[in-house]
């Protein structure tokens, strides 16, 4: 009996300098950058005021005033790209049975943009610790409750079958993925709905990365703040944006003649017990996923044609996954290209999982590496190939997609291109 997999039949993207796929793709491989100058509020009073906005209208992105009223930004994010894969992929859904039909949605910061507006509604902004009972409005519940991201994107596809949030920090958007991916493999659904989505460009968001000082505070060039594996970085600088990937069960798929941009091969997730922001130089963690992704994918760490790094432009981080890429993958870790795509839209924390698995799932279509923007000044204890400036023509087979959040979570997943079809199965 065969096993069943997932592949990747549709892509969605609302991102920094675009939005849907091609916009974000074509980004990607010219190497822009899509950070700026915050704009989403004032910013003046603090330390790093500077982010990767998307330029969003919801109304001419085809939601209804309803839609706009009731969803967060997030949501209305995620209900968009949801939108674009669906179409992508081609699929009929009045063809599948609605119970068949699966979602898996991650979020880091959830509703964070309504919930601080509200807040500032219904306290007179913060004045008030007995807050006025009637100034909430109506939708403010679903703006508490994560689930709230994942119900919106089910309405809009119609699905009934398993659907599921999750909130894993930074790794949202990859553990989601995975968590559809599962749901395919385990025979709970046909078509799966999954990605993530995060808006948390908020005086809120930004204070509690300053507090940390976890983002740059190069306020004065914008555009080249996010320096992944440049010895001049200083932090990373915070997004915003969504990505949806349609995945369905591959012999499904091919029957109905899908396009396949790529197959989810294997992934695994693994915590370092060890710190709520700080990572083991040593990265033995990630090293293990990657491990564990790549077994369940039956690749040989000389397989791996392409990396995409968490990449977030802090020291610990560039140490910590370079260390781990040479734990994993032995001397082929030298021979590989790694790049990261947040020095072009930023980290949106749960969200950017599920973005590099759409530039992943590009990246294979294409046989194109995304660059690292903005490494000019390449770190001396950084010693892989880090694929600056420029992106690169370059066989991708099979790739790898890492990432890294706080609370010591560290996820990979293993993609591959299309089995070719044997005639006759």
């Amino acid at each position: 009996m065969n096993p069943r997999r997932a592949v990747v039949t549709g892509i969605g993207v609302v991102s920094p300098g675009g939005i849907g796929a091609k916009a974000f793709w074509q980004l990607l491989t010219e190497g822009r950058t899509a950070t700026r100058a915050i704009t989403h509020f004032d910013a003046s009073g603090y330390r790093s005021r500077i982010a990767a906005e998307c330029d969003f209208d919801p109304a001419a992105a085809g939601l209804g005033p309803d839609e706009i009223d009731r969803m967060d930004r997030c949501s209305q994010f995620a209900v968009v790209g949801a939108r674009e894969a669906l179409a992508d992929s081609g699929v009929e859904l009045d063809d599948l049975p609605s119970h068949r039909v699966g979602v898996s949605i991650g979020s880091a910061v959830g509703s964070t943009v309504t919930l601080e507006q509200q807040y500032i509604r219904v306290s007179g902004g913060g004045s008030r610790w007995v807050v006025a009972a009637d100034a909430p409005f109506p939708h403010l519940y679903r703006a508490l409750v994560p689930s709230a991201l994942a119900a919106e994107v089910a309405w809009a596809s119609g699905a009934q079958g398993p659907v599921r949030m999750v909130s894993t920090g930074c790794t949202s958007g990859l553990d989601a993925v995975a968590q559809g991916a599962q749901f395919i493999e385990d025979g709970a659904a046909d078509l799966v709905v999954a990605g993530a989505t995060d808006a948390p460009i908020s005086p809120i968001t930004v204070a509690c990365f300053d507090a940390i000082k976890a983002t740059s505070p190069n306020n004065d060039e914008p555009a080249h703040a996010s320096r992944p594996f440049d010895r001049n970085r200083d932090g990373f600088v915070l997004g915003e944006g969504a990505a949806v990937l349609i995945l369905e069960e591959a012999g499904a798929a091919r029957r109905r003649g899908a396009r396949v941009y790529c197959e989810i091969a294997g992934y695994a997730q693994r915590s370092n017990a060890f710190h709520m922001t700080g990572l083991r130089p040593d990265g033995v963690e990630m090293a293990e996923a990657i491990r564990v992704a790549l077994d369940r994918a039956k690749r040989p760490a000389e397989a791996v044609d392409y990396v995409n790094a968490h990449g977030s432009g802090t020291r610990q981080n560039d140490r910590h996954e370079t260390a781990a890429f040479k734990a994993a993958l032995g001397e082929h870790a030298y021979r590989v290209p790694v790049s990261s795509i947040k020095s072009m839209v930023g980290h949106s924390l749960g969200a950017i999982g599920a973005l590099e698995l759409a530039a992943c799932a590009l990246a294979i279509e294409t046989n194109t590496v995304p660059p690292t923007a903005n490494l000019h000044h390449p770190d001396p204890e950084l010693d892989l190939d880090y694929t600056p400036l420029t992106a690169r023509a370059h066989r991708t087979d099979t790739v790898l997609s890492v990432g890294s959040g706080f609370g010591g979570f560290q996820t990979a997943m293993v993609l591959v291109a299309p089995r070719p079809v044997v005639q006759g199965v």
